[in-house]
């Protein structure tokens, strides 16, 4: 009878892992169908919507802080944006080794596209305020403890 108990909480555990999955692909499928008459990839706006929101503190090191990844990643990818024209990576100083990153003229027009988007809004529709705070404490909590276990 345990056995059974512990086997049904582990494969609901697995199912809601995969569920969870499930959205973020689903997600990520419509936000590029989204996107794609812009020809800008779902990551790149991501990276130009936090380059935007951190303004004159956005180095490599601050951006690989909010999307969690390494700063070799986020220089990797900046120099591809830099190479599209999204970005500008200015030396602080001459000397200076600290690159601050900035968005061109095209790259804010691009962070404009990101505040015409209406799927993700409409998609989140079907819950209501409460509903979608309640979703976000409980994913909150998951994360904190996801979390714990990438530190160990």
């Amino acid at each position: 009878m345990k056995t059974t108990i512990a086997a049904a909480k582990e494969s609901n555990s697995d199912q809601l892992w995969l569920l969870l999955g499930k959205i973020h692909h689903k997600r990520m499928l419509v936000r590029q169908r989204e996107l794609s008459p812009y020809n800008i990839p779902t990551r790149q706006l991501r990276m130009l919507s936090i380059i935007h929101d951190l303004g004159t503190k956005a180095t490599l090191s601050a951006i690989a802080e909010k999307v969690e990844r390494k700063v070799s990643v986020i220089s990797q990818q900046t120099q591809n944006m830099e190479k599209y024209g999204l970005i500008k990576r200015v030396k602080e100083t001459p000397r200076s080794r600290l690159l601050k990153i900035e968005l061109t003229a095209k790259g804010l027009s691009m962070t404009k596209i990101d505040q015409k988007s209406k799927a993700m809004d409409e998609i989140m529709s079907v819950l209501n305020e409460e509903e979608r705070h309640r979703l976000h404490s409980l994913l909150d909590r998951l994360l904190i403890k996801l979390n714990e276990y990438s530190i160990q």
